[in-house]
């Protein structure tokens, strides 16, 4: 059995009023609103900037990462995540485009889990299932934000305290999600979260990337490196089976640098549970890595912009899934199209229904306990 995690606490506070900052680094951040939702709730944007033009943008919406822009071989910067460029895109959005997700990421099967013996029940939003926290997750919350500094980093920390039986989830919950950049082009993004009562957590987040920029097509010819020699195979209904089986001889056999289109239509039942009409990916790798964050997890490169992601996180599995279900019907920002297979995730995370799972890993966090999590993403141009 892989390990659990749970460790250190922390507590964030007060939204801030406009400001611009910078530090000796090169590194800057700006802070500004962003609109209101339809109740009226201001939105604040959250801009860090660092000396190589790389630029992300967090919103308290979702504590959603908005924007990523990142230079290209040739000096171009252009925005590599998918998103909107306004509250209500987010609000009607069912994509989960950046946000923070919780507070159980991914699916708990028939959405319900036991804890002491005791059952609870997260409304169902996935068919039978409850997916990324059911019905109205964090991914639909205003968090609290303050700016954050270091001689290394510019960033925001973001805070949501969510309510016992919020979701149908016990404990009163206070999590804190940090943003990092920093002048090696890395963001950085760290959880904790404390309980008052026993319950589960599963916090990731959602980016959807293209490396060669948001909205520019599809990602089928990127190339993808998962250093997993594991996976957790699904049933129809997208719940683990409890097998860590070998990805070797599989469509799932990303362990060498691998073009993401080369098996994506393989005639294989797992591609067929992810995406029924043509095949997809979205399943749980079991990292090789062990939660080890010093170690890379996962890189993907784009040929022809030369942009390169690596990603290192302490979690013990990662969700990659090819945006199975984008059509090109919706318009995300400057009105651009995003179709089919336009994009892919690299949600760190402890795996699918572990609750229901006894020999996953343990996703309970206790009262005295603290749920920690990182991940890393580097990027670089070839």
């Amino acid at each position: 059995m892989l390990q659990s995690r749970h460790l250190l606490s922390g507590l964030g506070l007060s939204l801030m009023i406009a400001t611009l900052s910078a530090n000796a680094a090169g590194l800057a951040s700006e802070h500004k609103a962003f609109g209101k939702t339809n109740d009226g709730t201001p939105v604040e944007q959250y801009i860090l900037r660092n000396s190589h033009g790389m630029q992300a943008t967090v919103i308290t919406y979702g504590a959603t990462l908005q924007s990523l822009r990142v230079a290209d071989k040739h000096g171009k910067v252009d925005d590599v995540v998918l998103g909107f460029d306004d509250v209500q895109g987010y609000q009607k959005g069912t994509a989960y485009f950046g946000a923070t997700i919780g507070r159980y990421g991914n699916r708990l099967a028939d959405g319900a889990f036991e804890l002491d013996g005791k059952r609870y029940q997260v409304p169902q939003n996935d068919k039978s299932n409850a997916l990324h926290g059911g019905t109205v997750g964090f991914d639909k919350k205003v968090w609290k934000a303050q700016e954050t500094k270091d001689k290394d980093s510019v960033g925001v920390t973001l805070t949501y305290v969510s309510a016992d039986g919020e979701m149908g989830f016990p404990g009163n919950l206070t999590t804190e999600v940090t943003y990092r950049l920093t002048d090696n082009n890395e963001l950085r993004i760290d959880y904790k979260a404390n309980t008052d009562k026993p319950t589960v957590l599963n916090l990731t987040n959602h980016s959807y990337f293209n490396l060669a920029g948001a909205g520019n097509g599809d990602v089928l010819k990127q190339l993808a490196t998962l250093h997993a020699s594991h996976y957790t195979p699904v049933t129809a209904k997208l719940i683990p089976t409890g097998e860590l089986a070998p990805v070797a001889g599989t469509p799932m056999d990303f362990t060498k640098p691998t073009a993401i289109g080369t098996h994506i239509k393989a005639d294989h039942p797992q591609l067929k549970f992810a995406e029924p009409k043509q095949g997809g990916f979205d399943f749980n790798w079991v990292l090789d890595t062990k939660g080890d964050v010093n170690k890379l997890a996962v890189e993907v490169s784009d040929p022809q912009s030369g942009r390169h992601l690596q990603m290192y996180t302490s979690e013990p599995g990662v969700q990659f899934y090819t945006s199975n279900f984008l059509d090109g019907s919706m318009q995300g920002k400057a009105g651009k199209a995003y179709p089919h297979w336009g994009a892919f995730t690299l949600e760190t995370q402890h795996f699918p229904d572990s609750p229901n799972q006894p020999n996953f890993p343990s996703t309970r966090l206790d009262p005295g306990q603290t749920y920690s999590h990182s991940v890393i993403y580097k990027f670089s141009a070839k």
